[in-house]
């Protein structure tokens, strides 16, 4: 079974920066979308940013022009994240959402890494 392993979060100040990376356990095929999404207690799930086969195709309001999301030849997926402030304060999973059919998606989802923004 695939495996996805974040890493890249902890404690940071506001107004900083930090990398967030993704990596599966294993070579995937038909993978659609490639997403970040963040939940903080209390607070609904969200969606952070989304990658597809032509690049990101859209990032939350409350991180677009702050964040970038990127990846590599080897399906490593990135959150480049700056300007970081309290309310970016949650835990953040990798998803990947894959075709197992003609319109028929799967997910595979990471346990998830927490990042904290705070003086």
């Amino acid at each position: 079974q695939v495996h996805l392993v974040e890493s890249g979060g902890g404690l940071v100040r506001p107004g900083g920066s930090l990398r967030l990376s993704c990596e599966a356990s294993e070579w995937m095929f038909g993978i659609r979308f490639m997403n970040w999404y963040r939940q903080a207690p209390g607070k609904q799930r969200e969606l952070v940013a989304s990658l597809s086969d032509d690049g990101p195709i859209n990032y939350a309001g409350s991180v677009k022009g702050r964040c970038t999301v990127s990846r590599d030849n080897a399906q490593k997926l990135y959150l480049q994240m700056n300007s970081l402030t309290p309310e970016d304060t949650a835990v953040y999973y990798c998803n990947i959402r894959y075709e197992i059919g003609l319109g028929v998606l799967g997910d595979y989802w990471g346990q998830g890494t927490q990042v904290t923004v705070s003086s």
